[in-house]
């Protein structure tokens, strides 16, 4: 079984039954310019059977942005993080930038379990202080750890069955945007 996007139309319906069953969602907190990038951290995450709150999906958020509608923008995201577990912020030099990754991060900091992935050449220093405070992803083998955290499964076993990639694969479908081996 595979997770699904949980801002998709066609998977809405079943966001609240999937919370209250306790399936993880991840909510991507991202910098518009990297949503290429996180279209493919998405599709691992669900590949790895945890649902995702991926906002490009989102058909409701992309008219408000597209009329100018901020409080349509606010209501998506704030759904997308209340239907969350979790939320991963992709730090990439556009995010650095971002007036939305702060303000989501802000709402979700209590609501859900928070991480930072650093996307290549991100480095320590160039973090806000506000992303110090949490669990920091490096690269694929940190990314796999934490996976495995948030399924409460054993990551060698979720390598065994094809639901994660390991961190060594000579092609693994993150190396372009991740360091390998942190």
């Amino acid at each position: 079984m595979a997770g699904i996007n949980r801002a998709a139309k066609n998977f809405r319906m079943f966001s609240e039954s999937r919370k209250a069953t306790g399936v993880k969602c991840v909510f991507l907190s991202h910098q518009q310019k990297d949503k290429d990038v996180c279209r493919k951290i998405s599709d691992y995450l669900t590949a790895a059977d945890i649902d995702v709150y991926f906002d490009e999906d989102d058909e409701d958020l992309k008219a408000y942005r597209q009329t100018n509608r901020p409080q349509g923008v606010v209501d998506s995201i704030k759904k997308g993080i209340n239907y969350s577990s979790h939320m991963l912020v992709v730090v990439s030099p556009n995010t650095l930038y971002s007036s939305w990754v702060p303000w989501e991060v802000g709402y979700g900091y209590d609501n859900t379990h928070l991480g930072v992935l650093t996307l290549k050449g991100i480095k320590d220093e160039s973090l806000p202080d506000y992303l110090k405070t949490t669990t920091i992803i490096r690269g694929t083998k940190s990314l796999n750890a934490y996976i495995a955290s948030i399924t409460g499964r054993i990551q060698s076993m979720m390598e065994s069955i094809d639901l994660i990639k390991s961190h060594t694969m000579s092609s693994h479908p993150l190396d372009n945007y991740l360091d390998w081996n942190q």
